[in-house]
Formats: C-alpha cells, sequence, structure tokens
C-alpha cells in the first residue's frame, strides 16, 4: 500500500504490510538492521519504547523473528513505513495468547526514525495497523504508552482510542517514574 502524505507530510511514503516486505529482497535482507538503527537511536533520545538502553541486534532480530511468525499465523500485523527504500518507521500489533483474550489484540511498539518526526509517518503506520486490525476481525486493539510521551498519545487520541487506565509512576527509568497509560479502540462500538 503506498501512501503520499499531503501538507507537511512525507512525499512518496509506502507503508508496508510483511507479505510486501517478504516479497521484495533488498528491503527484507535488510529490514531488521534498518530497524534496529531506528530503535537503537530513538532509544538512545529517551523514547519510551521498552527498553532502558539501546537494544542490542540480535534482540531486535529475535523481536521481529517472533512478530513474523505470529502475522504467519494469523496472530499479528506488522507494518513498515519507507521513503526512496530507506525504513523511516515500524510498527506491529500482536493478538493476545489467552484464550478468554484471543478476540483483541495490542499495539505494541510504532517508531519513527527522528529524522522524519512530525510528518505523519506514525500517523500513517497507525491508521494501517488499525486498518489490519478491523481486516482481522479484532473486537478492541489495546495499547500502552508512557506517560509523558505527550505526542504519541495525542496522535492515539486523534485516530480514535480512550484511555481506559493508568498506573502512576509505574514506568521506572533510572531515578525518574512516569505514569503507564492505557488505551483502547473498540471496534464493537463502531458502525
Amino acid at each position: 500500500m503506498n501512501t503520499t502524505l499531503a501538507s507537511g507530510g512525507t512525499a512518496g511514503l509506502a507503508i508496508l504490510d510483511a507479505m510486501e516486505l517478504a516479497s521484495d529482497p533488498g528491503l527484507d535482507a535488510r529490514f531488521a538492521e534498518s530497524a534496529h538503527q531506528i530503535l537503537a537511536d530513538l532509544v538512545r533520545r529517551g523514547a519510551a519504547l521498552g527498553w532502558v538502553e539501546p537494544p542490542a541486534r540480535r534482540d531486535v532480530a529475535e523481536l521481529l523473528g517472533t512478530v513474523v511468525s505470529a502475522v504467519q499465523a494469523g496472530d499479528g500485523s506488522l507494518r513498515a513505513a519507507y521513503v526512496d527504500r530507506r525504513l523511516v518507521g515500524l510498527g506491529y500489533w500482536l493478538r493476545y495468547a489467552r484464550p478468554t483474550h484471543r478476540p483483541h489484540a495490542d499495539l505494541e511498539k510504532v517508531a519513527v526514525d527522528a529524522a522524519v518526526h512530525g510528518r505523519g509517518v506514525g500517523r500513517a503506520l497507525t491508521a494501517a495497523l488499525i486498518a489490519d486490525a478491523r481486516r482481522a476481525g479484532i473486537e478492541v486493539l489495546t495499547l500502552d504508552a508512557r506517560g509523558d510521551n505527550s505526542n504519541a498519545l495525542h496522535l492515539y487520541r486523534s485516530l480514535g482510542f480512550t484511555e481506559y487506565g493508568r498506573l502512576p509512576d509505574f514506568v521506572a527509568v533510572g531515578e525518574r517514574r512516569y505514569d503507564k497509560v492505557f488505551y483502547m479502540l473498540d471496534f464493537r462500538r463502531q458502525g
């Protein structure tokens, strides 16, 4: 799915799903390394992605392998954002493993290269992941975010997510503490 963004967006932005990514050997071969570079850089800059220190290459490769396996089993979605064949963002959701929670999924990561922040890449990735969840029959798509990540929280609200809970001072980064904020998008209540 190619998406071109207008008014301040990133021209030529392509949002690929896992199948499209796998069908392009050039992109597929570099995906894990490029994803590692984005994630490690963002964590170095203090991004709220679940790591305190930049993740190791093997950890990112293992994570992506788990996500791709889930996608192949129909239990997840992976999206990659490219501009001129350069990875600029990625995101994924995974279906909950517990049998009583299988109708639902969790949007676990959306990461955008700092060089393209503010150009609509995160919005395009998240919208594609939401559309994938809808197509997969997901009833409720959840996510959690660090309470100080105001840009992400604003994006999620603008896409229809609502806050359903908060754990004060739950996220520990060294001596600092941040709220963990829970959001959901309930497709059962949408027409």
